[in-house]
């Protein structure tokens, strides 16, 4: 047990040690004054902090919404409803990362609420359309042993249908939680803050050092967020 946790545990610390690394780099070493004025511990944690805010608080509602609505459109009487909400799902996953946020931002404003609902709302289509998909893929005969054998539509769901679907359902939230912590890098444009601050300001005042910094750091995020998903998708496949 012991073994396993050190395992899991390496990559994370590595690449936690990598950001700290970037971080204290870039403040102590400034290539000029302007970036010196920039690149401070406080505005970097502050960034990083607005910018996991937003992921998080994004996912955990999409998570809340698009599994038990792709569970309730995978339902028989649901069928034809949930084919034609996976092809809107579909063509909605199609737009723009930023096109969703500026949408959203001519009618809600600036700030952070808008962009954690453009990400919410971004992030609910995979997770969605794979719960669909994943429970759609159960092989109608298991189903019918299943209730053949006397299990209840419940029973059923929880004991079969969820756990046969559960990696497509986990490769669904990990691939929106990946899209996530890169489309925050776009709430700067609407002014929510995070790490896309360093990376539109940098561009902007052509340093590359606070470039470098805001987007490293949005890349070590959604590596270690990866890892850490598909560790849990791992452990649910040898669980089921």
């Amino acid at each position: 047990m012991l073994n396993r946790i050190l395992k899991f545990l390496i990559v994370p610390i590595l690449l936690v040690g990598m950001g700290i690394g970037v971080v204290i780099y870039v403040v102590e070493n400034p290539t000029d004054s302007m970036v010196a004025r920039m690149l401070t511990y406080d505005f970097i944690i502050s960034s990083m902090e607005k910018h996991l805010l937003m992921v998080f608080v994004s996912m955990l509602g999409a998570i809340a919404v698009g599994v038990p609505v792709g569970i309730m459109l995978s339902r028989p009487s649901f069928y034809y409803v949930g084919k034609v909400i996976e092809n809107v799902v579909n063509v909605g996953q199609t737009v723009p990362s930023l096109a969703i946020l500026a949408l959203f931002f001519t009618f809600l404003g600036l700030g952070f609420n808008t962009a954690v609902f453009a990400l919410w709302l971004y992030s609910i289509l995979p997770i969605l359309r794979n719960t669909f998909a994943g429970i759609m893929s159960v092989q109608p005969e298991v189903v019918e042993s299943a209730k053949g054998m006397g299990m209840s539509p419940w029973r059923v769901l929880s004991k079969i249908e969820l756990p046969i679907a559960y990696p497509i359902i986990i490769a669904g939230i990990r691939t929106a939680i990946v899209i996530n912590v890169g489309t925050a890098t776009l709430a700067t444009f609407i002014g929510a803050g995070g790490l896309g601050d360093m990376i539109v300001t940098g561009i902007s005042v052509r340093r590359e050092m606070v470039t470098f910094t805001g987007a490293a750091l949005s890349a070590l995020l959604a590596i270690l967020l990866d890892y850490i998903i598909g560790r849990i998708e791992k452990n649910l496949v040898r669980w089921s």
